[in-house]
């Protein structure tokens, strides 16, 4: 890899665009295409792009040509229904490869997917397939029957129901069908057909604090990116094997799940199973995997399981760790750089981003609890808040920036890479919110040091102000992990009529130490001497999980509503016990 300046100085996203190939004729530019069409006509159709583990039973190889033509059958089939350009997608399913070809169908077809995890139930399920006027959702007799039918009558715009392993008989529906047969009475080729780089193609959901889901529009331009930050970022080679254990129904799921391997053409690994630390180890060591993309939650929970576990396999293959999700603290990477020997780099980015816009690389020295620096192509910057959390504009209405190394701001990026969100689903006005000038405005607080190194402080709505101190909850977090007691904490403040708010930490401890009063004493002292008694919590409560976000996010706000007795909000996005490997049904514990 080059370094970063130099990978800085000579980047631009135009250039980037010509590395593709684009739709045959120039009509355009087509994300399926550039995943596994392309390397069909390149001839390298052969090889194996997707190497499926099921939960029981030996692995199943796809090759880019199985892809190519598992996706041009379920295009045709969507045309042999009616569903012809513009039409919603949804998958409510696994990680089975009926998943993968559904996804890279219906993007041939000019329609919209949208995931939604298995995880979910009725309502939520129901509400996004209404929001995002889903025509056609592929799932399971078993998901049908419990999470759909009974909404049936709600969703004017559900036209087909598709399920992936039969049963169809069982409802007594002309328009529940069963895929297998469909995709066998359907040709194997199909056209794709003219697709400007600016029409729809994706449609994530994710949750704000309250209200409705967001739905995030992303469209073809996007695979741009896509295809660039798994080079830049993931060191994409030709020969790799690559594993990123998130689930679709979350965006890393889809932009380096699915369409980041399969554009730079390296295979990839897709495990139906839920976290399973041996499972996992054996993974890596057996299918020789080079680069393991994963979350800092998971990695924690390996780390529960023990190093001595890790020792009995021989993980040598692997030349690269990335993770994503929330930041890492420094004790989980140092944990992971001794078990895995290898570079173990942090990124950050968003749904809206649609890919990595700040990380470490491979090339560059790591500076543990830091996100990195911006991708390059990515300008970053930070903005000015006021005591209400609002942009603070010069006299000619511009956004204030921070310039000096250190301070805190909003994490801005500036607008227009291919990868951008182009809008809220239905909700214009919420998407302009989202931009100060020519920012993009993240949301999330942080600071840059005097070498360009990012930091995440924390989430605007969840800085703590207390005795005039403003106190970013992961920097109490990362001091707290630093104990070997702790492998996880989640900070929120707690309101107080003094000072303005208390910090308090729920802390999940390893297996080797026990929650009593003293080791609560203990952990406070520690706190105070990594961070002094102004920062220090003074209040902990010792959990057995943490809720997260299904990205690894610890959700903080539903911590505070549950510690002081509020309305939870929408939960419909709580993880289930891994982050990004939730394939069964809802349950509650480490979550969103």
């Amino acid at each position: 890899m080059e370094r970063y300046a130099e990978l800085q100085a000579g980047f631009l996203w135009e250039r980037a665009r010509t590395e593709l190939a684009g739709l045959p004729h120039g009509r355009g530019l087509n994300i399926a295409y550039e995943a596994v069409d392309r390397h069909c006509h390149e001839g390298r159709g052969a090889q194996v792009a997707i190497r499926w583990h099921p939960k029981r039973d030996d692995p199943i190889d796809l090759s880019f040509d199985d892809l190519a033509r598992g996706s041009s059958r379920f295009a045709n089939a969507l045309a042999e229904l009616g569903h012809v350009g513009g039409h919603g997608v949804a998958t409510l399913a696994g990680r089975t490869p009926e998943l993968y070809l559904a996804a890279l169908g219906t993007l041939k077809s000019g329609g919209v997917f949208t995931p939604l995890f298995a995880a979910f139930g009725p309502d939520p399920v129901a509400m996004r397939l209404d929001l995002g006027r889903i025509a056609v959702l592929v799932t399971t007799a078993n998901h049908y029957r419990r999470k759909v039918l009974s909404k049936r009558s709600e969703l004017p715009f559900l036209r087909h129901v598709l399920l992936i392993d039969g049963g169809a008989g069982e409802f007594d529906d002309p328009t529940v069908l069963d895929l297998e047969p469909a995709m066998a009475a359907a040709a194997d080729r199909f056209e794709i057909g003219p697709t400007d780089p600016e029409d729809r193609a994706l449609l994530h959901f994710t949750s704000g604090t309250t209200g409705t889901p967001k739905g995030v529009i992303h469209v073809h331009e996007a695979v741009v990116a896509h295809a660039a930050t798994g080079r830049i970022v993931l060191d994409f080679g030709p020969d790799d094997t690559f594993w990123c254990t998130a689930d679709p129904g979350w965006v890393t799921g889809t932009s380096y799940g699915i369409v980041s391997p399969l554009v730079n053409g390296v295979r990839s690994i897709v495990d139906e199973a839920e976290f399973d630390a041996e499972r996992w180890y054996r993974i890596l060591q057996d299918e020789r995997v080079d680069v393991f993309y994963t979350a800092p939650t998971a990695l924690r929970m390996l780390q529960r399981a023990g190093a001595d576990l890790a020792a009995t396999f021989d993980l040598s293959s692997l030349r690269l760790v990335a993770s994503v999700g929330e930041p890492l603290d420094p004790e989980s990477l140092a944990w992971a750089q001794d078990v895995f020997d290898v570079p173990v780099l942090d990124t950050w980015w968003q749904t809206e981003t649609g890919g990595i816009m700040i990380a470490n690389y491979l090339t560059e020295p790591v500076r543990p609890g830091s996100m990195g620096r911006p991708l390059p192509g990515i300008t970053a910057g930070l903005l000015k808040l006021d005591a209400d959390g609002a942009v603070e504009l010069d006299e000619r209405g511009e956004p204030i920036e921070i310039e000096a190394a250190g301070d805190i701001g909003e994490l801005a990026l500036e607008s227009g890479w291919p990868s951008m969100f182009r809008g809220y689903l239905d909700q214009e006005d919420r998407y302009q919110r989202s931009f100060a000038g020519r920012w993009y405005r993240t949301g999330d607080l942080a600071r840059f040091d005097e070498d360009g190194y990012w930091w995440f402080v924390g989430r605007n709505d969840d800085l703590i102000k207390s005795a005039g101190h403003l106190i970013g909850p992961f920097e109490v977090e990362s001091a707290l992990t630093e104990h070997p007691a702790v492998v996880e904490a989640g900070v929120i403040g707690k309101p107080d009529p003094t000072i303005g708010a208390v910090i308090k930490a729920f802390v999940v401890l390893t297996g080797d130490y026990e929650p009593t009063d003293e080791l609560r004493r203990k952990l406070i002292g520690h706190a105070r001497k990594r961070l002094g008694p102004a920062v220090a919590p003074r209040e902990i409560d010792f959990v057995t999980d943490l809720p997260h976000t299904r990205s690894g996010k610890i959700m903080r706000r539903l911590l505070k509503a549950r510690e002081l007795g509020l309305d939870e909000g929408d939960l419909s996005t709580l993880e289930a016990p891994i982050a990004g490997q939730s394939s069964g049904e809802e349950t509650v514990g480490r979550s969103r």
